[in-house]
C-alpha cells in the first residue's frame, strides 16, 4: 500500500527555554489509514502534525507527504491535506453554511459542489438550526464544529484531526465519528487523529503512536500495543449492602485479589482462565452479595503506563503547542 507520510528522525527543539517537543521520531502512515497520534498533553502530539502539516519547521529531520519533500517544500501540502487545529479563526463574520461554501470554493470546488457537499453535512449533521446563524455568534463547541466541517470541504485526500470532538456534545460527536470512518471506507480518506482520549484512540484507530516527553514510546495496532502488557485480564466485582462480611471472605481468598475499597474488588488473571474465575465467583456470589460486575481487557491506559512508567493523567484540556 502507498505511503502517506514518512517521517524520518524528526526532532524539534524550541529555541525560548530550549525546550524538546520532538526527539527523533520515525514513523510512515499507510494511504487510506486511520491513524492515531496519543498521549497526554504536552506530550509533542500538536508539534508533531503541524511539522507535517507544514505549519511549522523541524529543527531536524525529515517528511515526505506521497513522496514530497514537506520541509523542502511546505506548499505542496495543501493539495493533499486537510487540517484541524485547536484555535478557530477567521470564520466569525460567515454564518455557518457560507463558512463552509466559501472553504470548498476555495478548494477548488464549484458552486454546485460547495452547495451540494455544504448541505449534506448540515443535513448528515442534523444543523438546520445553526446553518443561518454568524459563526461568531455561536457557543465555543459550534464554533469548532464549523471550523471541523470546513476541513473536509472537498473531500481532501488526507484530513489531520487535532482534537476534533472537543467540546461537542455526545450525539454530534458520534455522528462526527459516523461520517469520518464513511470518508475512509467510502472515498479511502487517510486520517490522522491526535488525541488524548483513550476511548477515542481505542475504537476507533487502526493504529497508533504513543508519545510522551517528546519521544516516540510505542507504535502499532490496539490489539499489538495491549498484548505489551501481558495475556491478563481484570474482573471487578462489586459488592451489596450488608453482604460483605461473607462475599470478601471468599474473594480474599482468591490469588491476585485486591480489596480496593470496601464492597470493590479487583481480580486479575490470564486470559485463558477467565472464563472459570467469571463462572466461579457468579456461582458463589449471586446469591450471596454480588451487585455488579464487569470483566476489563487490557486498556490503552494499561499500554501506556507499561510504556513509560507513568500513570496516565489525560484530560479534555487542549494540548499545549508542545
Amino acid at each position: 500500500m502507498q505511503k502517506a507520510y514518512t517521517v524520518e528522525q524528526l526532532t524539534k527543539v524550541y529555541k525560548k527555554g530550549n525546550v524538546s517537543a520532538n526527539d527523533k521520531i520515525d514513523l510512515e502512515i499507510a494511504q487510506g489509514e486511520i491513524f492515531g497520534v496519543f498521549g497526554p498533553n504536552g506530550a509533542g502530539k500538536t508539534t508533531l502534525v503541524r511539522q507535517m502539516a507544514g505549519l511549522l519547521r523541524p529543527t531536524s529531520g525529515r517528511i515526505f507527504l506521497f513522496n514530497h519533500d514537506v520541509v523542502a517544500k511546505p506548499g505542496a501540502v495543501p493539495h493533499y491535506v486537510g487540517y484541524y487545529g485547536q484555535m478557530v479563526v477567521g470564520l466569525n463574520a460567515h454564518k455557518f453554511r457560507e463558512a463552509l461554501y466559501i472553504t470548498g470554493r476555495l478548494r477548488g470546488q464549484s458552486k454546485a459542489d460547495a452547495h451540494k457537499q455544504t448541505d449534506s453535512l448540515i443535513e448528515r449533521l442534523d444543523l438546520k438550526d445553526l446553518a443561518d446563524r454568524l459563526v461568531g455568534k455561536l457557543s465555543g463547541g459550534e464554533k469548532r464544529l464549523a471550523a471541523l466541517l470546513s476541513t473536509f470541504m472537498n473531500y481532501p485526500p488526507i484530513l489531520i484531526l487535532d482534537e476534533p470532538t472537543n467540546e461537542l456534545d455526545p450525539l454530534r460527536r458520534r455522528l462526527v465519528w459516523e461520517y469520518l470512518q464513511e470518508l475512509n471506507h467510502e472515498r479511502g480518506t487517510t486520517i490522522i487523529l491526535v488525541t488524548h482520549n483513550l476511548l477515542e484512540a481505542e475504537w476507533v484507530v487502526e493504529r497508533l503512536a504513543i508519545i510522551d516527553s517528546a519521544k516516540l514510546r510505542g507504535l502499532g495496532t490496539p490489539g499489538e500495543l495491549k498484548r505489551l502488557t501481558g495475556d491478563t485480564v481484570r474482573l471487578e466485582v462489586r459488592l451489596r449492602d450488608g453482604h460483605e462480611v461473607e462475599a470478601e471472605d471468599f474473594l480474599a481468598a482468591i490469588p491476585e485479589s485486591i480489596r480496593v475499597r470496601p464492597g470493590f474488588w479487583q481480580i486479575t488473571t490470564r486470559r485463558e482462565k477467565s472464563t472459570t474465575l467469571l463462572s466461579t465467583v457468579f456461582e458463589r456470589l449471586a446469591t450471596a452479595g454480588l451487585d455488579d460486575f464487569r470483566l476489563i481487557m487490557p486498556t490503552l491506559e494499561d499500554v501506556y503506563i507499561k510504556l513509560t512508567g507513568k500513570r496516565w493523567e489525560g484530560n479534555n484540556e487542549p494540548d499545549t503547542a508542545a
